[in-house]
């Protein structure tokens, strides 16, 4: 299928090599072609395929100016050589090294995976991965590296997709069981998040008490269909797409782009009740911590936690900062402010029906305190999180290492 800007002339024609089946690929998509709205001459050539596809046919014939790829396997790659035009990868598992490349941040996945799991009081890690692909593989090495820095060990599973299916479900079963409880897993992406939950239920492992489980890409129809639902962690995809149509864009003006990997961090994470647990060694902090997660909604101060477990705020303090990390204040402002961010995702309300809904005393006070906790406004984060606001890379914008 061919899109036209119209009324503009299509001078520079670019086929997008990228999948449709799944949501990160559609939020690449959804970023090029608001890259194309803003550019005159720019038109769009794609096919409707999945990520294993490896049938390119429908390219044959097409003569165009530049290609935007998923270069995820053997046959793509050599797609992009025998076309010889100027070039923008999309996958990590760098198969050409010498095009410029975008990249999810798949360190920053993983620092927030730990921390998600570490807000928790989770001290066990494991990571459910796909060898098949760049971006698994860097995940897991990522995420081992962070769980080091925690001054502990991750579990790593890789599928194995050269085995019968039934085996290889029975040994993910098996090492369910095995991991030291209760533990904190990252799956790669959310279609192995639904597969590991699956494996929990067939093994008789309780998530998320026994099991808190977080996949990548945050399909909302995926993770809430799932049972319990998914937490995830929502990558940055429309800035992925308009930064690597930038490229693109520059290459074809003939203008030099290194080729490196730049790499974009995510938006959030997006907890839901797969990894809806507080694991934490002190009854008192895990009393305190269901406390606030269950009134977080509402205006919420230190005084009734500490009424409700019967300690002083020195004490508790002293706890918290030992088990979680953080003070009480600082845990209830944590809270609160992962109610606004869903409230801002998952609503079109207004910033003061939200502030009403979550009983701030106006909504002027309710950014304030968001921003300062997030770096971002109310309302970029939810143009953000919505794909409506794109962060412009500046002309001379250097890579992440």
């Amino acid at each position: 299928m061919i899109f036209y800007m119209p009324g503009r002339p299509a001078e520079r024609h670019v086929a997008l090599v990228i999948e449709t089946s799944n949501a990160y690929a559609r939020g690449i998509l959804a970023g090029i072609r608001r890259f194309a709205a803003e550019r005159p001459g720019w038109s769009l050539y794609l096919e409707e395929h999945s990520r294993f596809d490896t049938d390119q046919a429908w390219l044959e014939g097409w003569t165009g100016h530049g290609v935007l790829a998923r270069i995820e396997n053997e046959e793509t790659a050599d797609l992009v050589r025998r076309l010889g035009l100027p070039a923008v990868d999309l996958s990590a598992s760098r198969l050409l090294p010498d095009l410029p490349c975008v990249e999810t941040d798949d360190a920053q996945i993983a620092t927030w995976a730990i921390e998600h799991f570490t807000e928790r009081g989770l001290r066990n890690f494991g990571f459910y991965g796909d060898n098949r692909f760049g971006w698994s593989r860097a995940r897991a090495r990522a995420f081992a590296d962070c769980a080091r820095q925690h001054d502990t060990t991750a579990a790593v599973f890789e599928i194995e997709h050269r085995r019968r299916r039934a085996p290889e479900r029975m040994r993910l079963m098996e090492w369910l069981r095995a991991l030291p409880k209760p533990v904190g897993v990252l799956a790669c992406y959310d279609i192995a998040g639904r597969e590991l939950l699956e494996a929990c239920k067939a093994a008789d492992v309780r998530v998320p008490d026994e099991v808190a489980v977080l996949g990548v890409d945050n399909d909302e129809l995926f993770c809430n269909i799932t049972s319990p639902p998914l937490s995830s962690v929502q990558p940055d995809t429309m800035q992925t797409g308009y930064l690597a149509a930038t490229i693109l864009d520059r290459l074809m003006a003939g203008q030099y782009q290194a080729p490196v990997v730049r790499r974009i961090p995510p938006l959030r994470v997006a907890a839901r009740r797969s990894s809806d647990i507080f694991s934490v060694e002190d009854p008192l902090v895990a009393q305190a911590l269901r406390y606030i997660r269950e009134h977080a909604s509402t205006a919420i101060g230190v005084t009734a936690v500490l009424r409700h477990v019967g300690l002083s705020r020195r004490a508790l303090d002293h706890r918290f900062v030992r088990l979680v990390g953080r003070t009480v204040h600082q845990e209830i402002v944590r809270a609160r402010m992962a109610q606004v961010a869903d409230l801002l995702t998952s609503t079109d309300w207004p910033l003061q029906r939200v502030a009403d809904r979550l009983q701030f005393p106006h909504a002027e006070y309710m950014g304030v305190m968001f921003k300062k906790h997030t770096g971002r406004s109310p309302g970029e984060y939810r143009r953000l999180a919505h794909g409506s606001l794109v962060r412009r890379p500046a002309p001379d914008a250097e890579p992440n290492p």
